[in-house]
């Protein structure tokens, strides 16, 4: 009965559940229309606009979104889920849960860190290109306004990340709608165009591809690199998937998004075939000129609705990043008491709109953000397909000879869009790489430092049992002590500092350790575990999943259930600070050890991190030397 019951629940919640996915999951590749096919043939490289190019490329274009979207990401790799979860970091923890190995570990978790670095040039890049490029539409309705393009776009991303700390729960609301009225508006623009030129349609035919790369290698070869512009945002589907869940998304892919794009890039290229000229804007010149305005505010609202699909990524990712120890600790907003989804990560905003207005007013139009925009996705698509050969092996059981037979197939598609897009490094391609290196170098200088600082606590830690042996003699005071550590053996060094100056302890002491494990979440049953020293000593282990954010003391309010309570008006909590002082060691580049010094400064408090209320907090202060 329960599981009737599961399943008319379910039902009844997928339409709702597929909407809500075309409007966030589909928001990037949605509005990839706007600039694709005009970069492919009047960007940095031009193919000349002839009926087999127009062809060739078409069907590029439309077998590119076949096997790199459709084949490796709705068919493959979303079953290579995280409970559910989704996402480089996600398949990261998955991969290194299994891999024995201590190298192919080490290896597989530098790729995945790469690959969220890649993620953050990725969503500096996608506002950018999005928003600038549906603005852009006004000087197509007349050239008047080009000097308005960029003040107009950088007002609108600049009311964007302000609405951020306000949550996006209600305009979330109108995100599904409003994409359904997108893509909708997309295939029936393009059907409108195909009516009159139906000879397009050959293109679905892929020897047209075959024979366009076969006859002309070169052009074809700089053509990868702007075609891959059509399949950006195909990682979401597979990033949102915790989301939303893997049918709604695979059921909005092929019931409307994937035939609204294919439609609208096929009556592009029947645009181009009778009217040439129009490739200076062939997505806005294939409507009506008297829908052109409207055209714009609603591409303009797509874009805003994809560019905040990937900021919600971005603090995502931010989190999880936090939650397995690859950033120090920050400040996450929870902007809805209903969603634990909905967050809000000041630094990241602040930081990405920095870079998002400096992309804008740096490369001043799409087609020069373009150069950089293939280079991340490429890369992330490169290593997603890399982590999931090792999915095949190390989960799924595959046979080596049907992974290497279908993981070199999607590599060798992979490395084809990544060489195609190295050539675009002088013009813009540079920068993805850049703030993907910067990321990457925190990510690791970070990892990096926290277990140098582990180890170095380790050494100057005791072991619990002589430490028992020796605190007869030592007088217990009323109430009850929380020390906070990261270790789960030894004695910390806040309590030894504690004991050396105050010499008392209270009746009784929790040493508390708070742990992320390799899942999105974890069940309430094993979040807590609780094993009693003597003395009244005890040991409290608390659990959370990469996809989850710490509360102390609502994890310790449930210890009821081991015969402990607490009255948080009698317990203390005691936090160590540790101050990171750079040494000659060379244990750290002296130049890393700063900037982990200054990383480990900044960071935000314990207290406020881990929900401790601020009046029960005692800090002490350890120096380390790295």
């Amino acid at each position: 009965m329960q599981r009737q019951e599961a399943i008319v629940h379910s039902n009844k919640a997928l339409p709702a559940l597929t909407v809500a996915a075309i409007g966030v999951v589909f928001g990037d590749i949605g509005t990839s229309p706007l600039y694709a096919l005009k970069e492919i043939f009047s960007g940095h490289h031009p193919i000349p606009v002839t009926p087999a190019n127009v062809l060739g490329v078409l069907s590029l274009v439309f077998w590119s979104l076949m096997v790199l979207v459709t084949l490796k990401y709705v068919a493959i790799i979303m079953r290579a889920d995280n409970r559910g979860e989704g996402g480089s970091l996600a398949l990261l923890a998955l991969v290194t849960e299994r891999s024995r190995n201590p190298r192919v570990a080490w290896a597989i978790t530098l790729l995945g860190i790469f690959a969220a670095a890649l993620f953050y040039g990725d969503s500096m890049i996608t506002p950018a290109i999005s928003v600038l490029s549906a603005v852009e539409g006004l000087q197509i309705a007349t050239p008047a306004l080009k000097p308005y393009v960029i003040p107009i776009t950088l007002v609108i991303l600049t009311f964007l990340f302000l609405i951020q700390r306000r949550g996006t729960g209600v305009v979330g609301l109108f995100f599904g709608p409003v994409m359904v009225a997108w893509f909708g508006i997309l295939g029936a623009l393009g059907i409108a165009e195909i009516v009159h030129h139906p000879s397009v349609l050959a293109a679905l035919d892929p020897t047209y591809a075959a024979g366009f790369v076969a006859s002309q290698p070169g052009l074809a070869f700089l053509a990868l690199g702007s075609v891959v512009l059509a399949v950006t945002g195909g990682e979401a589907l597979y990033t949102d998937m915790g989301h939303f869940g893997r049918f709604p998304i695979r059921l909005a892919w092929f019931g409307f998004v994937l035939p609204a794009l294919v439609l609208n890039y096929f009556g592009q290229g029947a645009l181009l075939l009778n009217e040439p000229g129009a490739i200076d804007s062939p997505f806005f010149r294939l409507g009506p000129d008297w829908a052109l305005v409207p055209m714009v505010v609603l591409a303009t609202l797509a874009t805003v609705i994809a560019s905040q699909a990937v900021i919600s990524g971005a603090f995502s990712v931010a989190r999880q990043s936090i939650q397995m120890g690859l950033l120090p600790r920050m400040l996450v907003v929870h902007t809805s008491g209903k969603e634990e989804g909905q967050i809000y990560v000041p630094f990241t905003n602040w930081t990405l709109y920095l870079a998002v207005v400096a992309l804008v007013i740096g490369f001043q139009n799409s087609s020069n953000l373009a150069a950089a925009y293939g280079i991340a996705v490429t890369g992330t698509m490169l290593i997603d397909t890399i982590l999931v050969a090792f999915v095949m092996v190390l989960l799924w059981r595959w046979n080596p000879l049907v992974v290497a037979i279908a993981a070199g197939a999607l590599l060798a598609v992979d490395l084809s869009f990544f060489a195609a897009n190295v050539i675009k490094i002088p013009e813009g391609g540079w920068f993805p790489i850049a703030m993907g290196l910067v990321s990457f170098a925190t990510l690791t200088t970070w990892r990096r430092g926290r277990r140098l600082v582990s180890e170095e606590m380790a050494k100057q830690s005791i072991p619990m049992r002589d430490f028992l042996n020796a605190i007869d003699d030592v007088h217990r005071i009323q109430g009850t002590a929380v020390f906070m550590t990261s270790s789960k053996d030894g004695v910390p060094g806040a309590l030894l500092h504690n004991l050396k100056h105050n010499q008392v302890l209270h009746e009784r002491v929790v040493l508390l350790t708070v742990e992320t494990m390799n899942t999105p979440t974890v069940n309430e049953f094993d979040r807590i575990f609780l094993h009693r020293l003597g003395k009244g000593f005890m040991r409290v282990i608390v659990r959370y999943g990469f996809m989850e954010s710490p509360d102390v003391p609502g994890a310790l309010s449930h210890c009821k259930r081991f015969g402990e309570s607490f009255d948080f008006m009698e317990t203390t909590f005691y936090l160590s600070r540790e101050t990171i002082v750079p040494s000659m060691k060379r244990r750290m580049l002296p130049l890393r050890a700063r900037f982990f010094a200054l990383m480990s400064k900044n960071a935000t408090s314990a207290t406020d991190f881990f929900r401790i209320p601020t009046d029960r907090v005692v800090e002490l202060g350890t120096q380390l030397v790295l």
